[in-house]
């Protein structure tokens, strides 16, 4: 069942007073973004008509506007996305790592997301690969998933990157694998200072050639001797990398990527209420034992968070490194599954078979058999009409 409240909703019934009380602040990006949300799953963008050959059912589907950051259409792009992966996992223990931006950096990246984002990417990939080389730690070459996420809970700004990280890789002259340490990755203290380091190199450089700007409330850090005294504070900081116990194999490690890959700034299912102009919403508190808590905003409030988290046109917050970059992704897994099987008898870990995912249909909703494609109709065309069809969108 679909839930009764959507982001779809709220900027529907809220939306063109923000677009007219913010005019002339919305990008591009932004504004094709709430139209896309729209119109998603409504009869303005075309649709199809199923029909159930076991009950003989038939509905009306409308077609989604398979925009990145609808709530509404990420879960087909997941299910493909995961299916692709799924030949990509190795019978090893796999970790997780968060590197966060401090929140002052944060206020540069909101400004100059391209930027502030590819710096990310490439120094927390870059922190893993000299840590995990090093022969004091592990003294191999690692591979990894990297995943962006820019917002907390309560859809405030909050940049940060997960990495999904397998336990171990090759050795430097391929020989042979080389796994770390049970339940043990990486040291998250040796982790934070290198990438706060790199980070802060990259970022100056950036100033240095001119790619970053500042206007608003930071635009006084456009002056190098107040920039340069920012860069001094961060560096005095510590900067969370948070590494997470090892998963129990490649079936828990899909079901995780599932979760995070392709999720948006929030769910329509935490959505409680709008009512008198204010939102309400579910959000989990972490730093009190994970307590599901109610937070209401006003819907002006509300969609202005909610497009803090829109990203540049073409970036791709989904990124693998090392020998899962994608280039020559399938030799070198290739290699590592030989490399593997010459150790199996090492190692106690013993993953179990990932299941091949069965294509797609959707369920009929009288009695959950697959339904089949009747007739289709495009954006701009008008619904086919048949008087035992009904509209189940």
């Amino acid at each position: 069942m679909p839930p009764a409240l959507e982001v779809a909703d709220i900027f529907r019934r809220h939306g063109p007073a923000y677009v007219q009380a913010h005019n002339g602040r919305i990008g591009r990006v932004e504004r094709r973004l709430m139209s896309a949300i729209e119109l998603c799953r409504t009869a303005a963008l075309g649709g199809h008509v199923e029909g159930c050959r076991a009950c003989g059912a038939v509905c009306v589907a409308y077609n989604s506007c398979r925009n990145r950051h609808c709530p509404k259409c990420q879960g087909a792009v997941a299910r493909d996305w995961l299916e692709a992966r799924a030949g990509d996992l190795l019978p090893v223990p796999y970790f997780h790592v968060v590197f966060t931006l401090p929140a002052e950096i944060a206020s540069i990246a909101l400004q100059n997301k391209k930027v502030i984002y590819t710096i990310l990417f490439r120094t927390a990939a870059e922190t893993l690969r000299i840590i995990a080389a090093d022969p004091k730690h592990v003294g191999a070459g690692i591979g990894l998933i990297t995943v962006l996420h820019s917002w907390a809970q309560t859809l405030s700004y909050h940049p940060h990157l997960h990495c999904i990280v397998p336990g171990g890789g090759p050795s430097s002259d391929g020989t042979r694998w080389i796994a770390c340490r049970p339940n043990f990755f990486l040291p998250v203290r040796v982790l934070s200072r290198l990438f706060r380091r790199l980070f802060l190199q990259a970022l100056r450089t950036a100033f240095e050639a001119g790619q970053l700007q500042f206007f608003g409330d930071i635009a006084e850090r456009a002056d190098p001797q107040a920039f340069a005294r920012l860069l001094t504070s961060a560096g005095r900081q510590d900067w969370v990398v948070y590494a997470k116990p090892p998963f129990g194999g490649p079936e828990q490690v899909l079901a995780y990527l599932g979760r995070y890959t392709h999720r948006v700034a929030i769910a329509n299912s935490r959505l409680v209420s709008l009512a008198d102009g204010k939102v309400t919403f579910r959000w989990r508190d972490y730093r009190h034992g994970r307590r599901t808590k109610l937070m209401t905003l006003e819907a002006d409030e509300f969609i202005r968070r909610f497009l803090l988290h829109t990203l540049p046109d073409g970036f791709h917050r989904i990124r693998h490194y090392g020998f899962l970059a994608n280039g020559q992704r399938a030799a070198r897994l290739a290699s590592c599954r030989l490399l593997l099987a010459a150790r199996v008898q090492e190692t106690a870990f013993r993953a179990e078979p990932v299941t091949a995912t069965a294509p797609f249909a959707h369920p009929c909703p009288c009695c959950g058999s697959p339904m089949v494609t009747l007739a289709v109709w495009h954006h701009g065309q008008t619904p086919p009409q048949h008087s035992a069809w009904n509209d189940s969108s």
